[in-house]
């Protein structure tokens, strides 16, 4: 082992190691603040349960009722007029509000045209672009406590559009 891998090796120890002694050596009680964290911690993921289970009966709502299927088959006329191939209907569809919906679709988009093809290359820019929106924005104002969101989940779906196609347009300059 060379002398960088040494210090990777020891960096976790070495930390741990140090946090033990600043809470042995400290002058505050670290057991009572550490407590009192993972208090607040718990406290704070019990308060987003509710929210957490809206979401999923949702998005499991949409996807086993084919509104989906139907809604990426009314989309795919604009979408090719855009530019967004119409092979990324279902997990555009399915990005804002679930991500494990999306990764299932992108991994059957790979599967299904391969992970050399263009519209495998424009999912995989948008897969590492963006995130789920309806999700965030749900925990983040369920966790805060924001009752007044009203331009919140607009802007945050226009930005998503505006990414989408321009992940694709680059994909169109980049894709070989």
């Amino acid at each position: 082992m060379d002398l960088i891998e040494k210090i990777a090796a020891m960096s976790v120890p070495a930390v741990l190691g140090i946090a033990a002694l600043i809470l042995i050596f400290g002058r505050k009680n670290g057991f009572e603040s550490f407590r009192k964290g993972a208090r607040e911690g718990l406290d704070c993921a019990i308060g987003l349960v509710p929210t957490l289970v809206a979401i999923i009966v949702g998005v499991k709502m949409l996807t086993s009722s084919g509104v989906l299927d139907f809604a990426g088959r009314l989309l795919e006329p604009l979408t090719t007029l855009l530019g967004v191939p119409s092979e990324l209907l279902t997990l555009l569809i399915t990005r804002p509000f679930s991500g494990s919906a999306s990764m299932a679709a992108y991994s059957e988009l790979m599967t299904q045209y391969g992970a050399d093809s263009f519209p495998s290359f424009c999912a995989a820019v948008i897969m590492g672009s963006s995130d789920t929106i309806v999700y965030i924005l749900g925990i983040y104002f369920s966790s805060v406590g924001v009752n007044r969101s009203r331009y919140a989940f607009p802007c945050a779906f226009a930005v998503m559009l505006f990414c989408i196609f321009f992940a694709c347009f680059l994909s169109r300059i980049f894709y070989a």
